[in-house]
């Protein structure tokens, strides 16, 4: 097989691993539905616990037993990966509080605004340049959420909780060097305690509590570290073979997905003010991708005329 084709064929399966990915985190309230009888505490707990135990499990079957410690080994590491467990901790219970409380429609939201607020932590804690379309769409979005603050009189803090909690988690986890699986694992690693205070303490009284007789939602509770792993594991794999710009355009599939199943599927009411802040936050998105766009073409165009100065011809 020609390098060429052998290029194709990794960036084929790394688009797959991705959309699979991006279509599993979309299809999340679906699940989560399945479990409305557990308090949320009770399912965040489970899903820290089991997302610790398979991904230990996929490490040892991948011998890769060494990497477990590689946190620990660094007192900063350590302590960076412990505050980032916080935000994600922060970030999964907002979300599974939110699709049992028929707010589908305010997660999609935050995974929408989420890519914006990102760009502006770039902006405000690495100095990074933000292009005047940039700008534009984050202004765009604001007045869409500001919009719904004046009709209804209350905060959407759901989305924003969900868009501020995982941007602060990329922030801190841009500053920690370590691979996917062994990050996971050591956040995990730190949430596990209080998780496991909480089920031995508060989760034998709660309503749907594990193992009380009710085997589908045991196997759900148990299934919980495959829910949150593997989805981890096909982004990780995709990441690595595509293109930023790509990754940046399949990232919409999960909240579209959200979206549509709240609408549809949950039925949740879409009324005016809903439909006027998600129509602001589209095209704010829409000017965000096509300003990515832009700035990656234009990167390379300079490079290929650096790489053919005798002509200055872009390729």
């Amino acid at each position: 097989m020609e390098a060429s084709d052998l290029s194709r064929e990794e960036t084929g399966s790394g688009l797959k691993a991705a959309i699979a990915a991006y279509t599993a985190w979309g299809l999340l309230p679906v699940y989560w539905k399945l479990m409305v009888n557990v308090p949320s505490l009770g399912i965040l707990s489970h899903r820290i616990i089991w997302s610790l135990v398979f991904v230990a499990m996929i490490m040892i079957f991948q011998g890769r037993r060494r990497d477990m410690a590689v946190a620990f080994r660094s007192p900063r590491r350590a302590a960076l990966l412990s505050l980032s467990s916080l935000f994600i901790a922060a970030n999964w219970l907002i979300y599974i509080w939110a699709v049992n409380a028929d707010k589908v429609l305010e997660t999609s939201l935050g995974y929408y605004i989420n890519p914006l607020v990102t760009v502006f932590f770039g902006f405000v804690f690495f100095r990074e340049k933000m292009e005047r379309v940039q700008w534009l769409a984050i202004s765009i979005a604001s007045v869409g959420v500001l919009f719904q603050v004046i009709r209804y009189g209350r905060f959407p803090w759901v989305a924003l909780g969900l868009a501020l909690s995982f941007a602060f988690y990329g922030l801190i986890r841009k500053k920690v060097v370590i691979d996917s699986l062994p990050g996971l694992f050591a956040e995990t690693a730190f949430l596990s305690i209080p998780a496991l205070l909480f089920l031995l303490v508060a989760g034998v009284r709660y309503r749907g509590a594990f193992l009380a007789g009710n085997p589908v939602q045991d196997i759900l509770l148990v299934s919980t570290g495959a829910v949150t792993s593997l989805p981890l594991l096909w982004f990780a794999y995709g990441a690595r073979r595509l293109k930023l710009t790509t990754l940046g355009f399949l990232q919409y599939i999960a909240p579209t997905l959200t979206f549509f199943l709240g609408v549809s599927v949950f039925r949740e009411p879409l009324d005016m003010p809903k439909v006027v802040t998600f129509v602001c936050i589209w095209v704010a998105l829409g000017l965000y991708s096509w300003g990515s766009f832009a700035a990656s073409r234009r990167e390379q165009g300079a490079l290929a005329t650096v790489s053919d100065p005798g002509t200055g011809i872009k390729r």
